[in-house]
């Protein structure tokens, strides 16, 4: 599709004559196509106005770096460069710990492929369809579903809606989540020890909270297959932390 002729008109003007106008009407006239864009990431943890602005820096790149020889509208040719640069912000900025580059790519996949196959399906996917969908392992999955956690915290100033008093003024008390996290750190070696489709089996039991007949389906074994590795696993890591 050939760019419109106002905009290459616009587009004209400023890379041959260097039209600082131009270019800001460019900006303004594909405003309202940023804020489309940037709406698809809205409730990700960042402010919209923020997604906006990372988006018009894409705008503004694309427009500088627009040829008028492509036959191509303006729009057409920006629309990547913005969704590119809303990407990478949330790759590079939203994490609040630091998280390897393909496990954040992964956890993008597998969000999109939950959205995609849910309409798809008409029903939540399951963690092999995901699997599946992304061309990753059933672990490789769970742990990006997990990767939500290090993504965007709520501030430890900010109260839940049941409770006046913010969050620091808790810390004095005594907190079960150190318990946990004891006892996780106790648990995962010998769980890091059992076979692989074991240790898929538990975490879809206690970690995702899946029945077993919803992982017997998942997994393709019988329901009481399932419950025999489970307490054997069980047995298994009872022996190993003793």
């Amino acid at each position: 599709m050939a760019a419109g002729a106002p905009d290459l008109e616009l587009l004209r003007r400023y890379h041959e004559r260097g039209d600082r106008r131009a270019r800001e009407e460019l900006i303004r006239r594909h405003l309202p196509l940023v804020r489309a864009l940037a709406r698809r990431y809205a409730g990700r943890g960042e402010p919209v106005e923020d997604i906006e602005q990372v988006g018009a820096i894409g705008l503004i790149k694309a427009i500088d770096r627009f040829e008028l020889s492509r036959g191509v509208s303006l729009a057409t040719f920006a629309t990547p460069t913005v969704l590119g640069e809303i990407r990478r912000h949330f790759r590079d900025r939203g994490w609040a710990v630091r998280v390897p580059r393909a496990l954040q790519e992964l956890h993008a996949a597998v969000t999109a492929a939950v959205d995609r196959l849910g309409a798809r399906l008409g029903r939540s996917p399951s963690v092999l369809e995901l699997a599946r969908e992304v061309g990753a392992t059933v672990e490789e999955v769970i742990e990006a579903l997990e990767l939500g956690s290090a993504y965007a915290p709520a501030s430890l100033d900010q109260g839940s809606e049941e409770q006046e008093t913010d969050a620091l003024e808790m810390l004095g008390h005594d907190e079960p989540g150190y318990a946990r996290s004891e006892m996780r750190a106790t648990i995962e070696p010998a769980l890091r020890r059992l076979p692989r489709r074991e240790r898929d089996i538990l975490r879809m039991r206690f970690g995702l909270g899946l029945s077993q007949a919803e992982i017997a389906r998942h997994v393709g074994l019988s329901q009481m297959h399932v419950s025999r590795l489970i307490r054997r696993a069980l047995a298994a890591m009872r022996e190993e932390i003793g």
